[in-house]
């Protein structure tokens, strides 16, 4: 006890940061935020700014004529905003909770050290981290032998396992659980499935809420499959929709409101403002997301990413 005491201040001031390194380190950390907090204001900003100023004076980051003009039109244009903001809600939600039960039953499974197929299965979920089987092979899959074409599943499913996330895993409840409590309840008479529900599951938040964190951010972002799977307009994405914004700007022209001509309508729609104000909207919920996973992040992405 002695000896624990005297050698605890020691390890205190090996520990310790300096004070110049401290300010050095507070300093990075401010510009890093600053920089990524930058390109929102940024683009925030435009959203906030006039058609004709930035026609005139190009993107600024004090707006030289504050409008509101883009955030009317999306206003104005609800039914196809919130149809495709209620898309991406449903795919997210429901593609998060697919994918954690997918990811962690195949990690509990592959960290179990007497399953005999453990070291065949490792490599099945290893190999495509190097090598997949190409767009045209799984667009062919998920369109003729799945008829997933036209489908919300076609937004999900694709998403739902990646070997990365099924890695962090299988080296969480390798590295966290103890293989005594396992036997325990094993001897005790419990079966594999409630041990993983009653026992493992719930000391297991910090990864399962890396993992949410993780495909949440994957699906919400997502609008590449919606560009290959998806035709019906009443399926696309909110993502989708921006991406169809800003390749072709006449998309929501072709929607027009009643009483108002096409030409008439392009001409009063606020072109850039517009693109800005719905990044905005994409951008807004998933940071508000954040903070509630943060305090888990960290310690599940550490804990699970230490040992591949």
């Amino acid at each position: 006890m002695r000896k624990n005491k005297k050698n605890k201040p020691d390890i205190l001031k090996f520990n310790k940061i300096k004070k110049s390194s401290n300010v050095i380190f507070n300093i990075i950390f401010i510009i890093a935020s600053i920089i990524s907090i930058a390109p929102i204001i940024y683009v925030l900003m435009i959203s906030l700014t006039s058609e004709k100023a930035l026609a005139r004076y190009g993107y600024h980051l004090i707006p030289r004529e504050f409008s509101l003009d883009a955030y009317i039109f999306l206003y104005q244009e609800a039914d196809v905003i919130l149809k495709a903001l209620l898309i991406s809600i449903i795919v997210t939600c429901v593609g998060t909770i697919v994918g954690v039960i997918l990811t962690s039953t195949m990690g509990y499974v592959l960290s179990r050290p007497n399953y005999k197929l453990k070291g065949f299965l490792s490599w099945i979920v290893f190999i495509p981290m190097i090598f997949n089987g190409g767009m045209i092979a799984t667009y062919v899959v998920y369109t003729n032998f799945l008829g997933l074409k036209d489908t919300i599943w076609s937004l999900i499913l694709p998403l739902a396992v990646s070997s990365f996330n099924v890695i962090i895993c299988k080296t969480f409840f390798k590295t966290t659980i103890p293989e005594s409590i396992i036997e325990s309840a094993r001897i005790d008479g419990a079966s594999q499935l409630n041990i993983f529900i009653k026992i493992v599951l719930p000391i297991s938040k910090p990864v399962l809420a890396t993992i949410s964190l993780f495909l949440s951010f994957g699906y919400w972002n997502d609008w590449f499959l919606s560009s290959l799977y998806i035709n019906d307009s009443n399926l696309l994405s909110l993502q989708a929709l921006l991406n169809n914004i800003q390749k072709n700007i006449e998309y929501l022209a072709n929607n027009p409101t009643a009483g108002v001509s096409l030409q008439q309508y392009k001409n009063q729609m606020p072109k850039e403002g517009v693109r800005m104000a719905i990044a905005i909207i994409i951008a807004l919920p998933i940071a508000c997301i954040y903070p509630f996973f943060q305090k888990y992040f960290i310690s599940g992405l550490t804990i699970g990413a230490v040992k591949g």
